[in-house]
Parts: structure tokens; sequence; C-alpha cells
């Protein structure tokens, strides 16, 4: 399953990557990538998994960049 997200307030393109980084060391995530330039992020990831993976991914980015708001595209 694939999902994209718009990240509302990304600031810094340093802390886009690390949210990358963090997100893709996650169970069952494919493939994440968060894209500076749009502020769009795409998580590919296990169905099932979905569902656990989403909240704890807005946790890493809030923990990053609290002032970004994560919003689906």
């Amino acid at each position: 399953m694939k999902k994209v997200f718009r990240l509302k307030g990304l600031g810094c393109a340093n802390c886009a990557a690390r949210m990358e980084r963090e997100i893709g060391k996650m169970d069952g995530v494919r493939e994440v990538t968060v894209n500076f330039l749009t502020a769009k992020m795409t998580i590919e990831a296990d169905d099932e998994k979905m569902a656990e993976i989403l909240p704890a991914a807005e946790k890493i980015v809030k923990r990053i960049e609290p002032q970004v708001v994560m919003e689906r595209a």
C-alpha cells in the first residue's frame, strides 16, 4: 500500500532527510521518500501494518519539526 502526504510547514532539507531515514527504519515500511521541494512524503508499506505506521510516522515528523502538519495529499 502506498500513501502520499503533504507536509505543511516543512522548512528544513536536513530535517526532511532525517524523517525519511527514521521512518524508513520502521517495521513494515518498504520505502519512504520525503521531497523537501514539494513538501510531500510517500510511504509504501505492508497493508496490515499501515494503521500502526502512520501514527508513528507522524510522531517522528513532529519530533523533528514540531510545526509541520501531515495531511493526506
